[in-house]
């Protein structure tokens, strides 16, 4: 008896009608209903690729845990026991790091920039290393001291790697700088030459210039002051459990953060802005479903002589409701599978072929064309949203299956 109504749908919904048109509205709610799932599937999926190029490119920077003091700007290295972060399960490297403001100098070109010392390890807990635009990533040779700039750093210095003449200067003001004895006795300088440019976010590559921590150790005049300090971890670490155990043996002095929460406002803008599009496409499938609605009203129409003849043979008002609604559902189901299998399609062939490009032959962006990643999670959660709207369209017609077949019954 379960598959009596399901067998009614299915033979409403293959067999033709007896007004064309009811055929038509059904196709075109199929139609509707599959154009709107393969729409979702795709914009989930390159919203997935551009958050994965976007992860991706931080990563480049950023470390997997950064440590900063909870007040002040700087902390004193001994008191976060580097020995004992190391010895944690998980961490394999840890680099000292310190940042400051400082004005650039090449030839007659100035520009401020942030500085960023850092200790061996550096190559390590990024990948910098692996975004050169030009040159090498080379910081020390021996007792010679290099700096790697930001590619936009470099342009806005008119900076020349062949140039063994003109070092870039260096500027930081002195921490009892005093403006009365003249320039040289408010700045603290050095100079340096660079070794290479990296490209990773524009953001960085007009903010940074990466230099020994040696070197901007002695420009700073500090001893054992740093900014902050920045953990790689194992490939298959457990981070949270990881970044909790460097929490406990650091206390509350320091701000222990995840890759995730040090670039926290833009991962935030990113899932905002993929949960708007989902409600915003979601509300126009549900329009799109309004064909369901006018599918299943004409059908009932159509079809009062067979509820009349099932109502004879015992059929309860809730078993041809069941029937409807199986119809409904059937309409949904199919547009749903059939949408999901075309954005599939295309997903693929936009990551194998990248068909859709992002701009021009020549043009500087960081991916050729739109990035594409397909979540089996999206997928559930499409076909679980499209069944739910299909619900509700098909509940309407049907919830009203009397009063249609009563205002059919009045004579004229």
């Amino acid at each position: 008896m379960l598959n009596f109504p399901f067998y009614i749908a299915r033979r409403y919904f293959v067999s033709k009608k007896s007004h064309n048109i009811i055929n038509i509205i059904s196709g075109i709610s199929v139609v509707g209903v599959a154009i709107g799932t393969m729409a979702l599937i795709i914009v989930l999926s390159v919203f997935n690729g551009f958050e994965k190029v976007v992860v991706s490119l931080f990563s480049s920077f950023n470390p997997d845990i950064a440590v900063t003091a909870t007040h002040g700007k700087t902390f004193d290295i001994r008191d976060i026991h580097a020995d004992r972060l190391r010895r944690i399960p998980g961490v394999r490297y840890l680099t000292e790091v310190i940042e400051e403001n400082a004005l650039m100098k090449y030839k007659e070109k100035t520009y401020i920039v942030t500085i960023k010392g850092v200790s061996e390890d550096f190559v390590h807990t990024s990948r910098v290393d692996t975004m050169m635009e030009e040159g090498k990533f080379l910081l020390q040779d021996g007792a010679q001291n290099f700096c790697v700039l930001g590619y936009g750093v470099a342009y806005y210095l008119g900076a020349n790697l062949s140039d063994y003449v003109h070092p870039v200067e260096v500027y930081v003001p002195r921490r009892d700088a005093s403006f009365t004895g003249g320039f040289e006795n408010a700045f603290n300088s050095q100079v340096i030459f660079p070794s290479g440019y990296f490209s990773i976010q524009q953001d960085y590559d007009v903010k940074y210039a990466i230099l020994p921590l040696r070197f901007v150790q002695q420009l700073l005049d500090y001893t054992n002051e740093r900014t902050g300090a920045e953990i790689g971890l194992d490939k298959t670490a457990n981070l949270p459990a990881i970044q909790k155990a460097i929490s406990a043996s650091l206390g509350q002095g320091f701000i222990v953060r995840n890759r995730f929460q040090q670039q926290e406002i833009l991962y935030k803008i990113m899932k905002s802005e993929r949960w708007a599009i989902f409600l915003i496409l979601s509300f126009i499938l549900l329009i799109a479903s309004f064909n369901v609605i006018g599918s299943l009203s004409m059908l009932i129409l159509d079809k009062k002589k067979d509820i009349a003849v099932l109502n004879s043979l015992g059929a309860s008002q809730q078993t041809i409701q069941r029937i409807f609604m199986m119809e409904g559902l059937l309409i949904s189901l199919i547009g749903a599978i059939a949408g999901l299998l075309l954005g599939a399609l295309v997903c693929w062939l936009q990551m194998h072929f990248g068909l859709v490009k992002l701009g021009n032959a020549g043009s500087t962006f960081v991916v050729d064309s739109y990035p594409v990643q397909m979540k089996i999670l999206d997928f559930a959660g499409v076909f679980a949203t499209v069944l739910a709207i299909g619900l509700v369209a098909a509940w309407y017609p049907v919830h009203n299956i009397r009063k249609i077949r009563s205002r059919q019954a009045r004579p004229e």
